[in-house]
């Protein structure tokens, strides 16, 4: 039976392909915007204490992590790969047994939607930030949240899956957390 809780306990933060030059092609509001909203996503995750991984397409060609977000990331290492899912044994084996994966990265329709779709067929719960996940158009961008709600992928939002995850305030975390998301 699917869970319609996000638990700290149970979840993890997968950044798919934000890189230096496939930002470059994409219009710089809506890349500002990504961009702040899967930075909260990181610091809110380290304030949970959930797993992150990050993964690079072809990083030869496409470059490193938008480096904005590398220093939030501070000494974590990327998962560097070829194929358009994320959902590599590199990474599975980094989720720590965790099944709820919360999804931001580039592109939405591609490889977004490609690692949400081989990670349902995996049987994870896949959690889709829909503003910190960007295509070149934004056509591409609506397909790819089509694509992955109709494969069984829940849309969500950076804000609302941390602080559903939260669950109350008061805490340190909270602290951490609302001054990510603003």
């Amino acid at each position: 039976m699917p869970h319609y809780r996000l638990l700290s306990g149970n979840a993890a933060l997968l950044v798919v392909d934000i890189q230096e030059r496939l930002c470059a092609a994409m219009e710089k509001e809506p890349l500002e915007r990504m961009l702040k909203r899967a930075g909260a996503a990181i610091e809110g995750a380290k304030a949970l204490k959930l797993p992150i991984l990050v993964t690079e397409q072809y990083s030869k060609g496409l470059g490193p992590t938008h480096a904005w977000l590398r220093e939030r990331l501070g000494e974590l290492k990327p998962v560097e790969k070829l194929e358009f899912s994320a959902a590599t044994p590199e990474v599975l084996a980094g989720l720590q047994g965790r099944k709820q994966l919360l999804l931001v990265g580039m592109e939405t329709h591609i490889c977004v939607f490609q690692t949400a779709r081989d990670l349902v067929e995996k049987g994870f719960e896949v959690w889709l930030c829909a503003d910190a996940v960007l295509s070149r158009s934004a056509e591409d961008r609506r397909v790819g949240f089509e694509l992955c709600k109709e494969i069984g992928a829940r849309v969500t939002t950076v804000e609302s899956a941390l602080f559903d995850m939260l669950g109350r305030a008061g805490s340190p975390e909270f602290k951490a957390i609302s001054a990510a998301v603003r």
